[in-house]
């Protein structure tokens, strides 16, 4: 068969169960995918192709022996290098990290190869997740335009995903870092309810400076180029871990669960602007007529803000309230010659006990509004982004709309979702007349992850955005 890697992951499932398409065959395609495109877009810091590839051929052998498999069974898998891997060079993007190969995954990769997924490497990523450029395994670029950015700090996981080099990654949403990318590369990213899907190591053990922050804010999940795809992923890693504090009881069958389009009757609140946001015209008018689709669906919607400031100037005390800054001052004395400028800002600064605690009382007054909020309606949809990618290498447009605007404006709608813990999605939902993918996002409420993949689902169906990718995906067939 051809085109294997340009396939859906769930696709790719099903044909490898029913003996259709080998692990192997399959695998093969993806890493002469990656060989040709990663010269390009730097997707990937590193692949482990050898193990990838006999882990591939014991996948086959189990489907002729007709041996019981997983949900992902012979399906390839990259993950974020914020996102621990046994065995696998786990970097953080990092030149502190550069030779490190963790002894245990963490908790979601282990998930992932007990259902039979093949992981074939890591995605490259900026500094730990913060905005920067990444010294030691240079800069992503978005196949939609190679001079500007996808993103972060998925945006590796969201490029290998939209060109086809490998169907399924594993992303991390400490403030919108799988929604971004998703956003400016057009695949969907989903970013599950705070403790959904356990973190460990990652976030939680204080051996890794950096790579042991965000702790309540940072949540695992997936980036795919469908919302099925989205759904399997979630379904196989989430659920309760001991190793993790914050991880929520119970499972739930995603899969089964968006089966049932019919979103007739919920109550949707929309915003393009959140009464505090200066929006690109494109992405206003993308946003829109998403939300015209929604209405078409039977949704109530209604145009209404939540009465909150942008919560963006309080979100960098809550970083910082999180990250252990005597680990990685240490850090940046030994490697700071190799660290992002930016990076070593964010470290450098000299935080105030009283500049710490207003966050924190920011944040409680900020979750206490929305939840009262979300009483009344089951979504909200504001714009993933105030704007689509811009330059590679800058921080941030200082200007949209002709409006000058902080470097962190448009991505300020982002924290929300990871401040009050609320499940949230970035679906492409439309191109700029540039040829740009736009997303928009779909906000739950407290612990309604169902009810975002089920809308999301809808609206796919609705307003499908696959051919799109598809487009993208044979553009570099040539």
């Amino acid at each position: 068969m051809e085109k294997l890697y340009a396939l859906t992951g769930s696709e790719q499932a099903r044909l490898i169960r029913s003996r259709e398409v080998s692990p192997v065959e399959l695998v093969n395609q993806v890493f002469e995918r990656i060989h040709k495109l990663n010269p390009v877009f730097n997707a990937f810091c590193l692949l482990d192709e050898d193990n990838a590839k006999k882990t591939a051929a014991l996948a086959e052998q189990q489907i002729m022996n007709g041996e019981e498999v997983g949900p992902l069974h012979g399906v390839p898998v990259s993950v974020k290098d914020l996102v621990l891997t046994k065995g696998i060079r786990t970097a953080f993007g990092s030149k502190a990290f550069e030779n490190y190969i963790p002894d245990e995954d963490d908790i979601s990769v282990e998930r992932l190869r007990q259902a039979g997924a093949i992981i074939i490497g890591k995605t490259n990523v900026p500094e730990f997740g913060y905005r920067g450029i990444n010294k030691v395994f240079g800069i992503i670029r978005n196949p939609w335009n190679t001079d500007l950015t996808p993103g972060g700090s998925s945006g590796g996981s969201a490029v290998a995903v939209v060109t086809g080099m490998g169907s399924l990654t594993v992303g991390s949403d400490g403030g919108g870092s799988i929604r971004n990318p998703a956003s400016l590369t057009g695949v969907y990213g989903f970013k599950p309810s705070f403790g959904r899907v356990p973190l460990y190591p990652g976030c939680r053990d204080p051996k890794f400076p950096g790579g042991s922050s965000w702790e309540t804010l940072e949540s695992i999940g997936p980036l795919t180029r469908t919302v099925e795809d989205s759904a399997l992923m979630l379904s196989v890693m989430s659920g309760p871990s001991h190793m993790d504090r914050h991880s929520l009881p119970g499972t739930v069958d995603y899969s089964a669960a968006i089966q049932n389009k019919n979103i007739k009757g919920l109550r949707i609140a929309w915003s393009v602007d959140m009464g505090y946001g200066v929006v690109d015209p494109e992405v206003r008018r993308i946003t829109i007529e998403a939300v015209k689709v929604f209405e078409q669906l039977g949704c109530h919607v209604e145009e209404v803000h939540p009465g909150i400031s942008n919560p963006s100037q309080f979100f960098a005390g809550m970083i910082a309230r999180d990250t252990d800054f005597k680990g990685l001052r240490q850090l940046a004395k030994e490697f700071g010659a190799y660290m992002d400028p930016n990076f070593l800002n964010v470290v450098n600064k000299v935080w105030t006990d009283e500049q710490l605690t207003d966050a924190a009382m920011h944040r409680q007054a900020i979750n206490i509004t929305m939840r009262r909020f979300m009483e009344n309606y089951d979504l909200l949809i504001v714009p993933t982004l105030f704007a689509p990618a811009f330059k590679v290498g800058i921080y941030g447009p200082d200007e949209i709309n002709g409006q000058q605007v902080p470097d962190n404006h448009w991505s300020s709608f982002n924290c929300l979702a990871n401040m009050t813990g609320f499940p949230a999605a970035s679906m492409p939902a439309g191109w700029t007349t540039d040829g740009l993918p736009v997303g928009v996002q779909l906000i739950g409420g407290h612990l309604a992850d169902d009810v975002v993949l089920r809308a999301s689902n809808a609206f796919e169906e609705a307003h499908p955005w696959l051919p799109y990718l598809n487009k993208l995906v044979e553009r570099f067939d040539q």
